[in-house]
């Protein structure tokens, strides 16, 4: 019993790990616990395990140095920068601003509130990162509008929860930087491969609100005329929009001889710019060439499209790191909050404490998750789990959907960034072995592990959007009528359909890779059968490299012998005679040389 003991204890303690979760005990101390536990009992068994254990007490002595390898990684900084800039947008109103204005913009339209929702959503989700400051804004503002105006409460609820958890897979996430970190590959490269699966998954939210328009005509009225107070004016905006356009395509033109590639990112920035100096002066000098919608939407919409540009713009474009990207992305928040008048000392205290807080956690889990690797590999559980994946019937099929089976599944009770943290760091190299891009595989996980979020029971989008949510009858402020409450079980089936849709996004990003590939760009493919390597020839005669030959080959006493002629052609070496013109003895070959 002891030896099989011995020999499983990788399986055992993989066992163990998932069990010390679902009782409830806290992530980073479940694995350092386990790690600390299953080494003394590993040092233990070693001579019992037939070779499969590999532990040994100085082992111990590499703990200093893995969690120094942790508080030194300077990816890992980008963590408390987004969260940071993330919370001050949220404080400074720029939801609340987000919401109010693009509801009116899309309010004439049947579900038009929804599509808002999902629209800001993606918004807050480029420019926070952060799903409960997206999820709690959006429950706070939109879900009291769309219940007086008579929307479904399945529907609104499951629309508010899922907008929110975008912020998981369109960049600037936090789940892939930790993903990126896991899998040793680039940010930058991450962000760029989940950009186009984001905004995928966004139309495919909006494509469901679509069908149930049509599909359940009165859930989701159209906004009433009294509702909308900016009125009307969508012809100003398109016009507005038209001519930004052509300013942006004439300065495009006019710097491509001097800027070549970054001309066209330079002319919308001129022609953004221009639209939005316009808008400010309408409204200031009351001109009123524009409708006030137009001027609220262009006003309200640039300044977080500016900051969109600043972080993930500079990264794309390789002019800094996503670290640096984050650090300017606070700064630019700090701005933004201070425009509006609502930078406050309570705003960057509530900040700066709730990024502390979650940067904590973080630098926590993987401290105890470098203590239970410790241990895991020193009981070749790396080697246990790659054999079990890799032998899959399937081959890389078969390995993909036993993957995102396994971590749908554990999604019911683990968050993203412990199952970042546990089963990330075990599937990567079953999947490097069978040639699976790591970026395109992260991608495929962090869509996954986006519905984390929303699976009943214990979504933590759900949780957020419960604690906003009315929980007993009240009266509308604006309608006097009585509101009855948002029950949980509405919640919770409203989160069904999109938890459904990411799965279906699962499918369709293992079925068209190249959503993901992308990341690549066009560089040209080698084929290595074409490759010709060419050795130069020794001596004039070779016509190749010439090496002069004194006695001491390349001029030098002692140095390497080197014949004139090309060895390679089978001609006669070149004169090798001495000064004297004797001819020299061969070398000996035979003995060892000496140096006396």
């Amino acid at each position: 019993m002891i030896e099989f003991i011995a020999v499983n204890l990788a399986p055992i303690m993989f066992v163990s790990l998932i069990v010390f979760l679902l009782l409830g005990y806290p992530v980073a101390f479940s694995l350092a616990a386990n790690g600390l536990l299953f080494f003394i009992i590993g040092v233990e068994l070693a001579p019992l395990s037939a070779g499969s254990i590999n532990l040994s007490w100085p082992l111990l002595n590499a703990l200093p140095e893995r969690f120094w390898g942790v508080m030194s990684n300077d990816t890992l900084l980008a963590i408390p920068f987004f969260t940071f800039m993330g919370i001050v947008l949220e404080r400074s109103g720029m939801a609340e601003d987000l919401l109010d204005t693009i509801g009116q913009l899309f309010g004439p339209v049947r579900g038009g509130l929804a599509y808002a929702v999902i629209f800001v959503g993606a918004l807050l989700a480029a420019t926070t990162g952060v799903v409960a400051a997206s999820v709690i804004a959006m429950g706070l503002i939109s879900l009291p509008i769309m219940l007086r105006y008579g929307y479904d409460r399945r529907v609104a609820s499951g629309v508010i929860a899922a907008s929110g958890t975008l912020a998981q897979i369109i960049p600037p996430s936090l789940v892939l930087i930790v993903l990126a970190d896991q899998l040793g590959r680039s940010v930058g490269d991450m962000y760029a491969g989940a950009l186009i699966p984001g905004l995928v998954l966004t139309s495919l939210y909006m494509g469901y609100i679509l069908l149930m328009t049509f599909v359940r005509r009165d859930s989701m009225p159209a906004l009433p005329l009294e509702a909308r107070t900016l009125g009307s004016g969508v012809t100003s905006l398109i016009i507005a929009l038209i001519v930004a356009g052509a300013i942006a395509y004439a300065a495009h033109v006019y710097l491509s001889p001097t800027h070549g590639e970054n001309a066209d990112i330079l002319g919308a920035t001129v022609g953004v710019a221009f639209i939005y100096v316009v808008a400010l002066a309408d409204r200031t000098m009351k001109i009123n060439a524009m409708s006030r919608l137009a001027q609220q939407v262009i006003i309200v919409l640039i300044p977080p499209l500016a900051l969109i540009f600043l972080v993930l713009g500079t990264i794309f474009l390789g002019i800094a790191t996503p670290t640096e990207g984050g650090a300017m992305g606070a700064v630019g928040a700090l701005v933004m909050a201070a425009a509006k008048g609502r930078l406050t000392m309570d705003v960057v205290r509530s900040a700066l404490t709730a990024t502390t807080r979650l940067s904590a956690f973080v630098i926590f889990i993987l401290i105890g998750a470098r203590v239970f690797s410790l241990t895991f590999y020193g009981v070749n559980g790396h080697l246990w789990v790659e054999h079990l994946l890799v032998a899959m019937p399937g081959g890389e099929t078969g390995f993909l959907i036993t993957v995102n089976l396994l971590v749908f599944f554990l999604a019911f009770f683990l968050d993203f960034f412990e199952l970042a943290f546990i089963i990330v760091p075990l599937l990567a190299p079953a999947a490097d072995k069978l040639g699976i891009d790591l970026i395109w595989f992260g991608v495929l996980l962090g869509i996954n592990m986006q519905t984390s979020f929303m699976h009943p029971p214990f979504g933590f989008a759900l949780f957020y959007l419960r604690s906003v949510a009315a929980k007993v009858p009240y009266l509308d402020r604006i309608t006097g009528k009585r509101i009855e409450p948002v029950t949980t079980g509405q919640i919770y089936w409203g989160a069904v359909p999109f938890v459904c849709i990411q799965v279906i996004m699962v499918g369709l990003t293992i079925a068209f890779p190249q959503m993901v590939m992308h990341y690549k760009g066009d560089a040209a493919v080698v084929d290595p059968n074409t490759i010709k390597i060419e050795v130069p020839g020794f001596g004039a005669g070779g016509g190749g490299l010439t090496l002069p030959d004194n006695g001491g080959g390349l001029g030098l006493p002692g140095g390497l012998q080197l014949p004139g002629g090309n060895p390679l052609d089978g001609q006669k070496p070149a004169d090798q005679n001495g000064a004297g013109g004797q001819q020299k003895p061969a070398n000996d070959l035979s003995a060892p040389p000496s140096f006396n």
